[in-house]
């Protein structure tokens, strides 16, 4: 394990997705962003039952350090309900909303320290990067 310092563990940071799309999503990071390390993912799949995953999870979390991340799919399902009860017991932050850019800007960010004390930031980096693609061309041409 990677540390910030020799004495504060690296942030890790733990994706909980419906199906599992979270481990295709660091795949594909690694095509931008290299290997990644310290990036966990627990899928939550049909067969699973609540009991099951909040186990799963539960135990990902309780071997994580403080001020650790976990990044969910969507606000409202069982992966954000899971890691928000949870964060009630472990000291990690939540995030609801995984997309690339959020989870690229945490891993950028943890080699600063605990991630706990970003919450605000991330959620503006995945929120920031969600643009009308035309408008914003647009835009740049007309200011070349």
């Amino acid at each position: 394990m990677t540390a910030t310092s020799s004495t504060r563990p690296l942030p890790q940071i733990l994706l909980l997705t419906h199906g599992g799309w979270g481990k295709q999503l660091c795949d594909s990071l690694r095509m931008v962003a290299g290997e990644i390390a310290g990036v966990t993912d627990i899928a939550l799949m049909p067969v699973d039952t609540m009991g099951e995953f909040f186990q799963r999870v539960e135990q990902a979390v309780a071997a994580m350090p403080a001020g650790s991340l976990v990044l969910t799919d969507f606000i409202g399902g069982t992966t954000s309900n899971v890691a928000a009860r949870l964060s009630v017991d472990y000291p990690v932050g939540v995030i609801s909303g995984l997309n690339a850019s959020l989870l690229l800007e945490a891993l950028e960010r943890r080699e600063s320290g605990p991630l706990t004390g970003c919450i605000a930031e991330l959620v503006e980096a995945g929120r920031g990067s969600c643009l009308d693609v035309v408008a914003h061309v647009s835009n740049l041409q007309q200011n070349v």
